[in-house]
């Protein structure tokens, strides 16, 4: 086997009880790192530490790392004025918080002989939205529903 001391310097090809004598004497495990290689590659290194020490990288990765979440604003065609304007500060708090949001527009009965109605709205709030917002997905038609999706803009 080829054999990797503490400090990662190669020190050769020796045979196994060679290398856990090796490693007794410096009070270090044995590790195999590449056992699939032609001799097998292992190493000399203090393993307890060394799984501590990936704990502690994958803990502060995921520390580091945010989570996107997709919030849903629901509203009607009929939907007045000052309920439109709820909704807008709604959109507009999700998306200070780093969100996405989709907005929907749902069709009851004999509205869905207008959907021009609700794109109309969904127009109108892409275009208010605008300067903290982009448009990630057009408004779609599935069903009787409309959505579009909108994402917060990156900061510069």
């Amino acid at each position: 086997m080829r054999l990797v001391d503490e400090n990662g310097q190669q020190v050769g090809i020796v045979p196994i009880e060679e290398a856990l004598e090796r490693a007794s004497e410096a009070g270090l495990d044995l590790v195999e790192v590449a056992p699939n290689a032609r001799p097998p590659v292992c190493r000399l290194m203090d393993y307890g530490k060394y799984r501590y020490e990936q704990s502690k990288k994958a803990q502060e990765a995921k520390k580091r790392q945010t989570i996107i979440q997709v919030k849903e604003v629901k509203m009607r065609p009929r939907t007045d004025v000052h309920d439109m304007n709820v909704k807008k500060k709604k959109i507009v708090k999700f998306l200070n918080q780093g969100n996405k949001v989709k907005v929907t527009v749902q069709f009851r009965g004999r509205e869905i002989v207008h959907p021009e109605l609700g794109a109309q709205m969904l127009k109108q709030i892409a275009e208010e939205m605008a300067d903290i917002s982009v448009v990630e997905h057009m408004p779609n038609m599935e069903g009787r529903t409309l959505t579009m999706v909108l994402a917060p803009k990156k900061p510069r």
